[in-house]
């Protein structure tokens, strides 16, 4: 992977990261195709309308089916979907945190129950990684331990000491496994814990930041904490991580959200939030977000949002999409999905053309007086 920061505006970042299949420039938002699929899209809808240079695959997920063999078999994820650009896929760190009730946390791993059928399965540091290669993700995420908020103190800390001792063992795999021929196209981040305790933050990032990974994200936010926690906590730990590699912010948010921690020095963002919200009826506009249930667009013969250039405002009314909706027709979640997902790209492009150009602060100020 090479990595060059093409301009600098204060804490906001432009950067180019190359990876084997694509050049992503950041800021980027990569939409998540949790199971090797963008939800409503195909890899036609990828590459010739919204034409991202990266997606998310789950690790989790796709382990229990159709099963990493099988889909290394077919080529990995790049053959089997066709989506040739890069894909990053996460760890199953966040899976065990979401399906706690089902999981067990030791100290060289985690066991968990399938979801689909009950089977047990245990994912440790050098199972994920074994995974993510037969995945062949461009950027895989190493086994992490996520901690929901509000936490103790010591539930904290055994997070960051199990962190890091997963990232050293990881690591060590990892560069091993390369001086034998396997995972040379495979990039490998840490993902730096602590909750939004700035002394356990500076731990967490001092502890991984010494250590030979390709890039580091900031785990463990938006799951339970205040937007402003959040805020400060970025802030935080942002400084504290390598200013030559990449820096990804996990499962954020809202545009916001995306706004304010660019701001802040994040290059890299994903989340769920623009698909299923398409999915069930909001979209995200330059002026705010909209309800297209809502009566009064039964009759609306204006598109989503004038300003778009997507291929669904360019096309389509808020009358017709309204009308899809409650028919609950399967072409409607195509075409809300294709609206919000452009606007997100677009938002960091537009971000990216200000960071260019030394106007981020400005760029940020517009872009809350539209929402005004």
């Amino acid at each position: 992977m090479k990595f060059v920061i093409d301009s600098i505006d204060k804490n906001a970042r432009a950067c180019s990261i190359e990876t084997a299949h694509s050049t992503i420039k950041t800021p980027v938002f990569m939409p998540v195709g949790t199971v090797g699929a963008v939800k409503s899209l195909d890899a036609t809808d990828l590459k010739n309308i919204l034409k991202p240079e990266i997606i998310l695959g789950n690790t989790y997920h796709l382990y229990l089916r159709p099963g990493d063999k099988l889909i290394a078999n077919q080529g990995g994820l790049h053959e089997f979907t066709k989506f040739n650009k890069s894909f990053l896929t996460d760890s199953g760190g966040f899976q065990a945190f979401s399906l706690s009730d089902n999981v067990k946390i030791e100290d060289d791993g985690i066991i968990f129950k399938s979801h689909i059928d009950g089977s047990k399965h245990k994912f440790t540091p050098q199972k994920v990684l074994d995974i993510q290669y037969n995945l062949n993700s461009d950027i895989m995420m190493i086994l992490d331990d996520l901690v929901a908020l509000p936490a103790s103190k010591d539930r904290l800390i055994n997070s960051i000491k199990r962190t890091t001792k997963w990232a050293k063992e990881s690591i060590n795999y990892h560069r091993s496994n390369q001086k034998k021929g396997i995972g040379l196209n495979n990039n490998i981040f840490a993902i730096i814990q602590g909750g939004v305790d700035k002394e356990f933050r500076k731990i967490s990032a001092t502890e991984l930041c010494q250590l030979d990974f390709d890039g580091f994200a900031i785990g463990g936010l938006s799951v339970g904490e205040s937007n402003s926690e959040m805020y400060d906590t970025v802030e935080f730990t942002t400084p504290l991580m390598p200013k030559d590699k990449p820096r990804y912010l996990m499962g954020v948010g809202t545009p916001e959200d995306l706004i304010e921690n660019i701001y802040r020095g994040v290059d890299m963002f994903d989340c769920v939030m623009p698909t299923r919200n398409a999915r069930n009826g909001t979209l995200f506009t330059s002026f705010g977000k909209l309800n297209i249930k809502a009566a009064k667009y039964k009759e609306d013969s204006n598109p989503i949002d004038s300003s778009c250039g997507c291929l669904t405002c360019q096309n389509y009314s808020r009358a017709y999409l309204n009308h899809l909706f409650r028919a609950r027709e399967i072409t409607y979640f195509r075409l809300a999905t294709i609206h919000n997902l452009h606007y997100y790209l677009t938002l960091m492009k537009d971000a990216r053309e200000a960071i260019l150009n030394k106007r981020f602060e400005e760029f940020r100020k517009e872009f809350y007086s539209k929402r005004a």
